[in-house]
């Protein structure tokens, strides 16, 4: 239906702009783009009080002919979307109210090398990159994925990573159908929610193929039971991957310890490398295999030298192996200014090529001739440049870091200029051209740091608690993400290069050793003891009030005289992924069904207790 109606009313080769909820929905409007031979373009739907210059930036980028959504959206999608939706005079299909068309649906369709849709990845914010994925870059990866992981009919998947991210797309919708077997899809809410859910579905399902980043690994380390543990079997799981973000070996080791009761085994990991520019995957293990763990020297690893580290020292890196290529995928390590290939065990970019690299970034010619059209003497073939630094041991490809100063943060890339920017512009009181962001490790987990200059006329009055408030508040509207630290500087006391550009690793360097010229600080406070046992709490309107406040100290890293009733959510940096946790942990308590969009709609703890304390009362009626 949805393909018949873009036939009849759309031209071919046009965007089309996928605005959905996770589910059947989405699947559907994107299969039929593919069957009516139109680009499809997934993204973020928009939600609560979200900033919509990602989602605007994109539009201008790919300038769709239609969007499609569901009716529920619809008024969202205006009402965030209007003004550019009228002046591009960008017709909204809500394909829940499309009449039915009585044709055949196209099954001859001459595809290969025809764009199948545009994958909005790690661009910054007002350039984003659209990568070109070909309808044979979809069969060959696909076919990649089904070869690496042995995967059959038989097989059975679970994933609750987004429809609009490329591991949920190509491994959680496509795959399945690629192969033929049965593929259960979880809305990215409902994990982060309660992570038991997605244990309860692999283990309900019998899962054999699931997985994503680190931080679905160490959420259910955090947040499942023991008590919870006992209803699991995930003795049925073979491959569960890890990618998507910087692999930890703490997080395998802790998962595997938590869950080997419940019949996790080690060699059921599988740490893979891949990126949206190859289709998704690049490179993997063997199944059945052990993870390969080295341990590194850690100060001559940041000079990309390969040492290997002393056991009794803190100074060590893990380093976990991601695999090697597959099919016809070519993997060289290349020194990123000479353009030679390196030896084994030397640190150099990572270069790939085969029939899964993307055509290239739509609309930006220039960058694709840089990035995707790259040669090498005495090779064949075009090879893409990942931007990441590595190294080859016994075939087995290892990840050191970026060329460049990607951010990335459970599990998505941020760019630090974007987020510099937003910063410098919060408050009058901060300089511009005088911020650095970058992340930082800390228990296991990548977080944001924010290193920014005062202005000269404020240094004497500083107000560093607004300051704080403000560049918190600033960095959770745009991206939502919440900021770990804060450093402010004196003027011009920021490392630079002698062309003036910002050097963030300088910066990072500095705030470690704590060498920074500083004039304010800010830390959050992380606890991991239990905060409240919230079984054995009486559920009053007083005593959901101390709960939310006892939960947002503690994960706020604030006092709690520091927080206000009436002050947003937003104001003190609270993320959306933090914020979902705990609309699963209040909903256990309260033992209600709450909506994910819970603190997106009442957004102080004013607002959110009433609303709670009235549903509840309505519940005991």
């Amino acid at each position: 239906m949805i393909a018949n109606y873009l036939r009849y009313e759309v031209n071919k080769k046009s965007r089309v702009l996928l605005l959905y909820p996770q589910g059947l929905e989405f699947l559907t409007a994107f299969l039929g783009c593919l069957n009516a031979d139109m680009i499809a373009v997934p993204a973020y739907p928009p939600k609560g009080n979200q900033k919509m210059s990602r989602l605007q930036a994109i539009i201008k980028n790919c300038q769709p002919d239609v969007i499609l959504t569901t009716s529920s959206l619809l008024e969202k999608v205006k009402s965030k979307l209007g003004q550019i939706i009228d002046s591009n005079q960008i017709k909204c299909i809500c394909t829940d109210q499309l009449g039915t068309i009585s044709e055949e649906l196209a099954d001859n369709l001459t595809i290969d090398n025809e764009i199948a849709f545009l994958q909005y990845t790690s661009g910054s914010t007002g350039n984003p990159k659209g990568v070109i994925v070909s309808h044979e870059n979809i069969l060959h990866n696909s076919a990649y994925i089904q070869t690496a992981f042995q995967l059959t009919e038989e097989s059975v998947s679970v994933t609750w990573l987004p429809s609009f991210h490329d591991m949920g797309l190509i491994d959680g919708i496509i795959q399945p159908l690629y192969t033929g077997f049965l593929g259960v899809i979880m809305s990215p809410q409902a994990f982060l929610q309660k992570p038991i859910r997605w244990l309860e579905a692999i283990s309900y399902y019998r899962a054999t193929h699931s997985g994503g980043p680190n931080l679905g690994y160490d959420l259910c380390v955090e947040k499942v039971t023991n008590e919870q543990i006992k209803n699991l079997d995930l003795s049925c799981w073979l491959s569960a991957y890890n990618g998507s973000e910087p692999i930890q070996y703490k997080t395998l080791e802790r998962f595997i310890n938590k869950f080997q009761s419940c019949g996790f085994k080690s060699h059921y990991f599988y740490p893979c490398y891949g990126m949206a520019e190859s289709t998704l995957m690049v490179s993997g293990g063997e199944l059945e295999k052990e993870p390969i763990c080295l341990n590194l020297d850690a100060e001559q690893l940041a000079k990309n030298i390969i040492c290997e580290g002393n056991g009794n020292s803190t100074k060590v890196k893990e380093l976990v192996g991601c695999g090697h290529s597959w099919l016809d995928t070519d993997i060289q390590i290349v020194n990123p200014e000479t353009e030679t290939i390196c030896g084994d065990n030397q640190i150099g970019e990572v270069w790939v090529s085969g029939s899964s690299i993307a055509q290239g970034y739509w609309q930006q010619s220039e960058v694709n001739t840089a990035v995707f059209s790259n040669k090498i003497d005495s090779l064949n073939g075009c090879y893409l440049r990942t931007g990441d630094l590595g190294f080859i041991r016994n075939q087995e490809l290892f990840i050191t870091g970026r060329i460049k100063d990607l951010i990335i943060i459970w599990g998505k890339n941020y760019y630090p200029q974007d987020i510099e920017n937003t910063v410098q512009n919060c408050h009058p009181a901060l300089r511009k051209d005088g911020a650095a962001a970058f992340s930082l490790e800390v228990d296991n987990q990548e977080r944001l740091v924010i290193v920014q200059e005062v202005e000269r006329t404020y240094l004497r009055n500083l107000d560093t608690n607004e300051v704080v408030k403000a560049i918190r508040e600033a960095v959770s509207l745009e991206y939502e993400l919440q900021v770990y630290a804060i450093a402010l500087i004196k003027p011009a006391s920021i490392a630079k290069t002698s062309s003036g550009k910002i050097q963030r690793y300088a910066c990072r360097d500095q705030y470690i050793t704590q060498t920074l010229s500083l004039v304010g600080e800010w830390q959050q406070k992380l606890t991991t003891n239990e905060l409240i046992k919230d079984s054995n709490l009486e559920i009053t309107e007083d005593n959901i009030i101390n709960w939310l406040l006892t939960k947002l100290t503690g994960i706020l890293g604030l006092e709690e005289d520091k927080l206000e009733l009436e002050t947003s959510f937003s104001e003190y940096g609270l993320d959306s992924s933090v914020a979902l946790t705990l609309t699963g942990e209040l909903g256990e308590w309260l033992e209600m069904e709450l909506e994910p969009t819970l603190f997106w709609e009442y957004t102080n703890i004013d607002e959110l207790t009433e609303y709670l304390w009235e549903e509840w009362e309505n519940d005991q009626d």
